[in-house]
């Protein structure tokens, strides 16, 4: 953690890389879309340096014109596995479990809305969110404010209320900030140019730390 604080109200999480480990089917999802368009393939390590925004925001400028094709084999071919090979990040169903005891809370994310909430339905953990916002049920994705004004709507948020956004990439604390929250990062986000890079408000280096720290908090510092 960086500095002192005041204790959140409301705690809003990024997906992937934050909560979740659903790489395997990113990559695949991509990969199936590439052979088809005779695009080279990417590894896992190139996946993770470059997939941050949303499909409608990111694949014009990949495949043009077609993008809505390649959009459609994308989603079929994560929709094959992305059950099968998600896992859970160390530490996050501890932090979602620590994040309840504090507040409402509510996911925003850059994959497809109902691959988000099937994901979060198969891991059981549905249940702990007022909503689970993913591309595409906004007029925009993050890192406009678009969904993060729905989420807090579906967090009963009050004006003055303090708001915590945890992420692992630059583009993650962008959107914190450009929705007037605090941008808390997870990791060391050394696949997105380091921390340095992401410019967060406070940093924490597993979710696992992150819930030891929330647990622990008391009035209005943490």
């Amino acid at each position: 953690m960086t500095r002192a604080v005041q204790r959140p109200d409301i705690i809003l999480w990024d997906w992937d890389n934050t909560l979740v480990d659903g790489w395997a089917a990113i990559q695949h999802g991509l990969n199936a879309t590439f052979r088809a368009f005779g695009m080279p393939e990417w590894n896992r390590e190139t996946v993770l340096a470059r997939v941050r925004g949303s499909m409608r925001d990111t694949f014009p400028g990949m495949f043009g014109e077609r993008w809505e094709e390649a959009a459609r084999i994308f989603t079929s071919a994560v929709r094959e596995c992305h059950l099968q090979v998600l896992n859970p990040m160390p530490g996050a169903a501890e932090a979602i479990r620590a994040a309840g005891r504090i507040g409402p809370q509510a996911v925003i994310s850059n994959k497809q809305g109902p691959l988000l909430r099937a994901e979060a339905v198969h891991l059981g953990w549905a249940g702990h969110f007022a909503a689970l916002l993913g591309a595409g049920d906004a007029v925009a994705d993050k890192p406009d404010p678009a969904p993060f004004r729905l989420a807090l709507e579906a967090c009963g948020a009050r004006g003055d209320a303090i708001v915590w956004y945890v992420g692992d990439t630059a583009l993650d604390m962008q959107a914190a900030r450009n929705a007037g929250c605090l941008a808390v990062l997870v990791g060391n986000a050394h696949h997105d140019g380091g921390v340095m890079n992401a410019r967060p408000d406070l940093t924490f280096c597993d979710a696992r730390a992150l819930a030891g720290h929330l647990l622990c908090t008391k009035g209005g510092q943490t």
